[in-house]
């Protein structure tokens, strides 16, 4: 059994990878080569962080299954641990037997801003120039590096609701935007971080939308990434129902856990018809994908197992061929 860390994983495997293999999954997912069941989630009994269990078999030329124990306690945060901790346990499909443990919190914030990155290639004005990036918690870094993977741009706007989070994060990534030749700005408001900008990356816990319908112009491609329970949602309905086209990574995990399309179907405001299709269905040339310059795209992800165990296993054909990890036996 291969032991992988943090540092193993990203001495293998790029943030270009890690699009490249979100994509894979997408596609796999779409031709029905995948069994995933919906998230187990269990609330602890102070209602002060879940645990959750998200299984997942991957057949085709993969033939691998997997499971990703993954937890969200906010209050990690003032503890300075990660507020999403996550470890991946990888199953042969011929054995049955685990064949690596995989440190899972690295794992999802690359594979989660993948998506992003994915979608933000396939949806986005390809010349994009203006980003903003809502939300400086353990995902941030991630997305941050995949917006800028993707998209040759000039100025990324931080926000964060919480007072000095949003300077300490274009501080601390200062480093990371050096490198790509993009420009990091602390957002003084929700509104002077999306006005005019090009593409919108939201990865927040909150319960209500972030910004205003008002304040994103014709053609702006938004991610909503971080809201995953019925009863939250980050993007507003008017924006929702104003977008011109809708895509999801998958479609029954975003119609049973995002509230950014529950809430406004309860309401009234919005229908499942709506969602145009999922982004392997786009990667296959099943639907269409943007069709004008100015019009609004919208990308809604939960996050799904398959990702997780495509992702998990190419970064340890990656290890194994650089010899990286520690392999032991139980």
């Amino acid at each position: 059994m291969l032991l992988l860390s943090r540092e193993d994983i990203l001495s293998v495997f790029t943030m270009r990878d890690a699009i490249e293999a979100d994509k894979r999954a997408f596609v796999l997912h779409t031709k029905g080569k995948a069994i995933v069941p919906l998230r187990i989630n269990l609330e602890t009994e102070s209602k002060s962080g879940q645990c959750m269990f998200m299984p997942a078999y991957v057949g085709g030329e993969l033939n691998m299954a997997g499971v990703k124990l993954v937890s969200c306690f906010p209050a990690n945060a003032e503890r300075g641990i990660p507020v999403i901790p996550a470890t991946v346990a990888l199953i042969d499909g011929t054995t049955g037997l685990v064949t690596a443990i995989i440190e899972g919190t690295t794992l999802t914030q690359i594979r989660t801003a993948a998506i992003s990155g994915a979608a933000t290639e396939l949806l986005s004005n390809p010349d994009s120039r203006i980003a903003a990036l809502f939300g400086t918690g353990g995902q941030g870094p991630a997305q941050l590096e995949a917006l800028m993977t993707v998209r040759k741009l000039e100025e990324i706007r931080i926000f964060d609701a919480l007072p000095g989070r949003a300077a300490a994060f274009v501080e601390k990534n200062q480093p990371l935007s050096d490198r790509f030749g993009v420009k990091l700005v602390e957002a003084a408001s929700s509104k002077a971080a999306v006005t005019d900008a090009d593409i919108i990356t939201t990865v927040t816990t909150s319960a209500n939308p972030v910004f205003s319908n008002e304040d994103i112009k014709p053609g702006c491609h938004i991610n909503g990434v971080g809201s995953y329970t019925p009863d939250k949602r980050e993007l507003p309905a008017e924006l929702i129902r104003r977008a011109g086209r809708i895509f999801v990574d998958n479609r029954e995990a975003v119609l049973s856990e995002a509230g950014d399309f529950i809430i406004p179907m309860k309401e009234g405001l919005f229908s499942s018809d709506s969602i145009d299709g999922e982004l392997g269905e786009l990667i296959l040339g099943k639907v269409e994908g943007r069709r004008s310059k100015d019009e609004i795209t919208i990308m809604k992800t939960v996050g799904f197992a398959t990702l997780d165990i495509v992702a998990a296993d190419e970064i340890v054909k990656k290890a194994t061929e650089a010899g990286v990890g520690t392999v032991i036996k139980l």
